[in-house]
């Protein structure tokens, strides 16, 4: 891959993860995740383990619950921006994010306890109110939770009070908490795949190649996905670091979230990201990541 168009690539990725396009100021409350696509960008997504047939959408203008047929119906009146965005691995009706108010400023550590339809802040964090554009809960202990803001902070009651851990990765675009080791995490950067062993304390490589990784993602089935330019979408065990390829059919475009129904690990749900016109596009592969379609196409 050229160079210029490694560039384009990691500028655009870092571009969308810090929120830097603007957005219009109003949404329809049902509308489709293509036309959320041309007004909007997304920062997460995660599958309802109470209705795998649900998937929530956390865009730059609030939350919204994606059906299959690729309808999108928000959930509440707020039309937050949700840079951080992640659900809780056991109680369905728990979500976490962190972002900016439509009013302006940051939200600091966010959580609802009814499905996104209402949330209350647990914390400004460290240095806050904090606006984690990078967190996850822990699917080992989901008391522990990650975000980055001035370093990674680390909360073991759920996100009512944190502890700077250290020096968050150098190009960090993508974090993710390991489903077996509450002191393990997983960092897509611009260097490379990183992984922590001691809670974001010290970094050390997670894959053998140091190319770009734009996304991580543990699932509760056990698998890490990763996607490195150049190389596509790739997969491991947590725990270990012989990673094998899924898939390289995303052409030009190179993934920034992934989701997968903790029902059934061959279902899988991601966010993609045009190098070359930041077009974003919803994916939903039935196969374990191999093929992917648009969601909502027949």
């Amino acid at each position: 891959m050229h160079n210029r168009n490694l560039r384009n690539i990691l500028a655009v990725a870092v571009a969308v993860t810090a929120g830097s396009f603007g957005s219009p100021s109003s949404f329809a409350a049902t509308t489709t995740v293509s036309a959320l696509a041309k007004e909007t960008h997304f920062h997460g997504i995660a599958v309802d383990p109470a209705d795998s047939s649900r998937v929530y959408l956390a865009t730059h203008n609030g939350l919204y619950v994606v059906a299959p047929d690729g309808s999108a119906d928000a959930i509440s009146d707020a039309a937050d921006d949700f840079m951080g965005f992640t659900a809780h691995p056991t109680d369905p009706a728990t979500l976490f994010a962190s972002g900016h108010p439509a009013s302006g400023g940051n939200t600091g550590f966010i959580a609802s306890t009814d499905g996104g339809r209402s949330w209350t802040k647990l914390s400004d964090g460290i240095g806050g109110p904090v606006d984690f554009h990078q967190m996850d809960v822990s699917k080992a202990d989901p008391t522990v939770v990650y975000g980055v803001q001035g370093g990674v902070q680390r909360s073991g009651d759920g996100g009512r009070t944190w502890t700077k851990m250290g020096p968050a990765p150098d190009g960090l675009i993508s974090l993710a908490a390991s489903g077996k080791d509450a002191d393990t995490l997983y960092a897509a950067t611009k260097g490379g795949l990183l992984r922590s062993t001691d809670a974001g304390r010290s970094w050390q490589l997670a894959h053998i190649i140091k190319r770009p990784a734009t996304m991580v993602h543990v699932a509760r089935h056990g698998g890490v996905y990763a996607f490195v330019v150049g190389t596509g979408l790739i997969r491991t065990t947590d725990g270990d670091v012989n990673w094998r390829p899924v898939s390289t059919a995303f052409g030009d475009d190179f993934l920034l979230h992934l989701a997968a129904d903790p029902t059934d690990d061959s279902k899988l749900y991601a966010i993609t990201l045009s190098a070359q016109t930041r077009a974003q596009s919803v994916l939903a592969s039935s196969d374990g990541g191999k093929t992917w379609a648009p969601l909502g196409a027949k």
